[in-house]
């Protein structure tokens, strides 16, 4: 008998949030996240549940409790609990989204360059650290990036690299086409 469950991917997170309008806010006129519907949340019928398409098929969830006050704040980075969120948008996204974050009010990091993608960082109005991700590759037919990765970072490690940098990911591209 096997005792691996193999999971397939991430079907939705479920966040904790402030009141409805907070949450619509931030997740769909922020972030551009369809609101795709609402009810109540079944384990406890106080609390609603908003449902937002984060863009690839999978699904962000936020409950929301109209008697929360919002108090933005850093959240502790405590054993077992969430550091951050990241979301994947295109290079043309993230190039813009530093002035577009301010301009609505959230400062943040500005891009950081963490060599096979770019990351931008910012909190979200009850304080989770939110990244926007893209990679700064294509994976080669039939590969896909956590393939690009793997090979990458064995290069890395053979180069003695503190990370994978722009060198290990296109040798990494070149040698998975080649196979």
């Amino acid at each position: 008998m096997n005792s691996i469950i193999q999971v397939q991917g991430i079907h939705h997170i479920t966040l904790n949030g402030a009141n409805r309008e907070i949450s619509i806010n931030f997740w769909q006129n922020i972030l551009g996240m369809k609101f795709i519907f609402e009810q109540p949340n079944l384990d406890n019928l106080r609390i609603n549940h908003l449902y937002f398409d984060s863009g690839d098929g999978t699904t962000i969830t936020v409950f929301t409790d109209e008697k929360i006050n919002q108090k933005k704040s850093k959240l502790k980075n405590l054993c077992g609990s969430v550091h951050h969120i990241a979301f994947s948008v295109s290079q043309s996204t993230i190039r813009i989204a530093e002035e577009n974050l301010k301009s609505n009010g959230f400062p943040n990091t500005g891009i950081k360059d963490r060599g096979f993608m770019d990351s931008l960082y910012f909190r979200e109005p009850l304080g989770l650290l939110i990244e926007l991700s893209c990679y700064k590759f294509k994976p080669p037919f039939g590969h896909s990036y956590s393939d690009v990765l793997q090979k990458a970072h064995s290069l890395r490690i053979k180069r003695g690299g503190l990370n994978i940098q722009d060198q290990d990911v296109s040798l990494a591209i070149r040698e998975l086409k080649n196979k």
